[in-house]
């Protein structure tokens, strides 16, 4: 009786763990922030070598190492040049427009708050989010949010 008991027992519990290993998926986690473009073919230049434009995750306003490169090189050609710029921010479609601008400007505002670590003045530097209103690209797409998702430098003088 025991030794049924038992094997039931270890039945039960095998069956169960080959019946959660089956129904078991793995599912790809993505960090907020991990879905940066990176591409080029919608990127101008403020001067030779110099890209006006750095892009972020989704619902992120977190500088990429890639964005600081650009930046660095953005303060230098604006200490240089002794401009003013206007840093644009930018959202992609999805969220309400609230909530866009929102980011937007906290996306541009990190753009400038770099920029002042660099030597740029606070005075020579405006910052405008424009949300969702003025995307890139019209697609509704992965690649086409990627694109929209960024902040632009343009000069202001």
């Amino acid at each position: 009786m025991l030794t049924k008991s038992l094997r039931n027992t270890f039945l039960v519990i095998a069956l169960g763990i080959f019946i959660s290993a089956c129904s078991t998926t793995a599912q790809k986690t993505q960090k907020k922030g991990d879905d940066v473009y990176t591409g080029t073919d919608t990127v101008k230049f403020l001067a030779t070598g110099v890209a006006d434009r750095v892009f972020f995750g989704t619902n992120s306003s977190r500088l990429t190492t890639a964005s600081k490169a650009t930046l660095d090189k953005q303060a230098d050609y604006i200490k240089s040049s002794k401009i003013s710029v206007v840093i644009e921010g930018h959202a992609d479609e999805r969220g309400t427009r609230e909530y866009n601008l929102a980011l937007g400007e906290r996306r541009a505002n990190a753009v400038s708050d770099y920029l002042m670590t660099k030597g740029i003045a606070k005075t020579s530097i405006k910052v405008i989010s424009y949300g969702k209103e003025r995307p890139v690209s019209t697609d509704s797409s992965a690649l086409a949010w990627s694109q929209n998702r960024r902040s632009v430098t343009v000069k202001s003088n």
